[in-house]
């Protein structure tokens, strides 16, 4: 199914039944509860799908629109990777209606929404801002009630797509009021190319319960991660007092508590998405930007993205919420960077805090970057945080 990047968003909303309007849009969302009924009450209930079912082809004609460019130019002449995180993100959305695409019904009774952004991976690190762009992808694994989302994005250049970045997404249904879990069709693969990739996706799943069950905030650090942040306290001594309070910076290193960098957005009805949430491309967008921000300022250059990995989204961001972003970088090693951008929403009348996102972006300078030494034990644990994430895109 080919399509272009704007119609995507007002596909989406048809399926739903949003409106463009912020009023009429309240309205559509309070009519949504009656679609209640409508829901499967198991998985067995609803029919296999196939992975082509739900497969779409969707161009970003960078080439010819030169309106369409100026949305997506940076000064610098390249293109804004952050819109780009937007526009994967509703193509994902998209995919998965794809799949759970029911003919008899008008609008769809689920709620779809991001729960994780798994990885993205650059296969090319330059993406022009005048040659075309193609994003295509399907589903890949589908669970009870989530499902697993591929995608791929190619540029025209010298008469051939060439690949940009491959990207996995965890998509999740639930209720049309977006409250409780809903079922999606079960996944029926064909062929042993369709297999190996559901077996990547039940492996993916796998993985993340690992991650999640090893968790620095859940366990302790391993023993060779033990010795690391020990050496680490050890270099920033100062030899001439012998004292465990007297910290010296090393050479070419910074401190991690000076390579912060944070941000406020007031969420306004403008950056909604089809259920009246924050949309989740959109806080992508600004924790990539601040996280790119943090990292051309601790490496002194513009640095390039090599990988995001493991975006978390635990709760959703409702509009008029103050969001707070905190952009640590928390890992260094050669010209890599790794940034860690965590988002929270404030509430100025209860004065609560409530951590939304986390985010994690690796970066790449054109030369060696300051070494990032950890004060405290928090800092620690951040540092041997931002280490895994870094050895696991990086393949260390």
């Amino acid at each position: 199914m080919f399509q272009m990047v704007c119609v995507v968003r007002n596909r989406l909303r048809e399926i739903v039944g949003a409106s463009t309007n912020w009023s009429d849009h309240q309205q559509a969302m309070a009519e949504r509860v009656s679609l209640s009924s409508m829901l499967a009450k198991s998985q067995n209930d609803l029919p296999p799908k196939r992975m082509k079912d739900s497969y779409l082809e969707v161009h970003l004609p960078l080439g010819s629109e030169l309106q369409l460019r100026e949305k997506y130019l940076t000064f610098h002449n390249t293109v804004r990777f952050g819109r780009i995180l937007e526009d994967l993100d509703s193509l994902a959305v998209l995919i998965s209606y794809s799949h759970t695409f029911n003919a008899a019904l008008k609008r769809s009774p689920l709620s779809i929404v991001t729960a994780l952004v798994d990885k993205i991976d650059m296969r090319h690190h330059v993406i022009y801002p005048d040659c075309d762009v193609k994003f295509t992808g399907h589903v890949t694994w589908v669970g009870k009630t989530s499902i697993e989302a591929k995608m791929h994005m190619s540029q025209y250049r010298d008469g051939a797509y060439a690949p940009v970045l491959d990207a996995t997404f965890v998509m999740v249904a639930r209720d049309p009021e977006n409250k409780r879990a809903a079922f999606v069709n079960p996944l029926r693969p064909e062929g042993p190319e369709e297999d190996k990739l559901f077996q990547e996706g039940e492996a993916n799943k796998l993985r993340r319960v690992e991650l999640s069950t090893a968790s620095l905030l859940k366990v302790a650090p391993a023993d060779e991660e033990r010795k690391i942040v020990h050496s680490l306290f050890l270099n920033t001594l100062d030899t001439k007092t012998v004292s465990f309070r007297s910290r010296v910076l090393p050479p070419n290193s910074v401190w991690m508590e000076d390579a912060k960098l944070k941000g406020l957005e007031i969420c306004h009805p403008q950056e909604r998405n089809i259920f009246n949430r924050i949309f989740g491309g959109f806080l992508m967008r600004k924790a990539y930007e601040l996280g790119w921000a943090n990292a051309c300022s601790y490496g002194g250059c513009r640095p390039s993205l090599v990988a995001v990995d493991d975006i978390l989204f635990q709760k959703p961001v409702e509009i008029g919420s103050l969001l707070l972003l905190s952009s640590q970088v928390c890992y260094s090693e050669g010209k890599y960077i790794q940034v860690r951008v965590h988002s929270e929403v404030f509430d100025p009348l209860t004065r609560q805090h409530k951590t939304t996102n986390v985010f994690h972006f690796t970066f790449m300078s054109d030369r060696d970057v300051p070494n990032i030494i950890p004060k405290t034990y928090g800092e620690s644990m951040l540092y041997l945080d931002g280490k895994r994430h870094f050895n696991q895109t990086v393949g260390h």
